[in-house]
């Protein structure tokens, strides 16, 4: 890979961090508020039981999401200090080059595309 290729994967996975980290704050934040305030209800009237089960439902989805996208965000670290350290775009598993196109889709992936199958049928 050229210099030009390594700063456009530096540049897309910068974007990309950014990205995530936004998007974990901005469900921090959302997950901060009480049930009464994030459902906008100002009243003095308690709420409801199937309100309550509804904002622990969404909390619980916030947290699983920010989870996800907490390890996508590793993910990307990862592929940055790989980027650093001369080894990105090689495959962690097999040492075999990592296909440009699939660089492009996934610019934060470690494994080619075999080595990726090959895992995710392990999991099943």
């Amino acid at each position: 890979m050229n210099k030009q290729q390594l700063k456009e994967f530096k540049e897309a996975l910068m974007r990309e961090r950014a990205k995530f980290a936004g998007e974990i704050r901005a469900i921090a934040k959302e997950a901060s508020k009480n049930p009464r305030d994030a459902s906008g209800d100002l009243s003095a009237y308690t709420v409801h039981l199937a309100d309550m089960s509804s904002d622990t439902y969404e909390r619980e989805l916030s947290a699983n999401i920010a989870s996800s996208e907490q390890q996508v965000l590793y993910q990307i670290d990862e592929a940055l200090k790989r980027l650093e350290e001369g080894a990105y775009g090689t495959c962690q598993q097999c040492d075999k080059v990592i296909s440009m196109s699939r660089l492009k889709a996934v610019p934060y992936t470690s494994l080619c595309i075999e080595c990726q199958r090959a895992t995710e049928q392990k999991k099943r």
